[in-house]
């Protein structure tokens, strides 16, 4: 059979407690303590990146808003000069029509007055050349 000495069960018991506490004081309480501080540096790294990530999202959010509000802005503005260009070029054609008009006009009053001082002048020779015609079908 088996025999237990009462004494030996008690050293060994006293042993073992003696090694459960200096083991726990030594060996696992600093590694709970590491552990526990990388549980923490980890979680809070976790935390800063999200935290970061929510910064860039808002970021990248006021960088759309004023990139949207540069493209309406620019649109206005090439429309308003491109409003202004097309006014500009109606105002030009229309001078230019305008002053075409003008010596047009121009052009024909002086015709006019050519054509009416060439008639005047025909007139006033049309009784010196009749004379000269008369003359030559009398001689002849």
């Amino acid at each position: 059979m088996l025999d237990i000495s009462p004494l030996w069960f008690l050293v060994q018991l006293a042993q073992f407690l003696f090694l459960l506490v200096f083991l726990n004081k030594v060996l696992f309480q600093p590694l709970l303590k590491i552990f526990k501080e990388r549980e923490d540096n980890t979680s809070g790294a976790l935390e800063n990146a999200k935290a970061l990530d929510k910064d860039k999202d808002e970021v990248l959010a006021k960088i759309d808003a004023k990139l949207s509000d540069g493209r309406v802005q620019a649109k206005k503005t090439f429309e308003e000069l491109a409003k202004e260009g097309s006014d500009v070029q109606k105002g030009a054609l229309e001078v230019a029509q305008n002053e075409a008009v003008e010596i047009n006009k121009k052009a024909k009053e002086e015709l006019e007055a050519a054509t009416e001082k060439a008639r005047a002048g025909l007139k006033t020779n049309i009784e010196a050349f009749s004379k000269q015609i008369v003359e030559k079908l009398v001689t002849v």
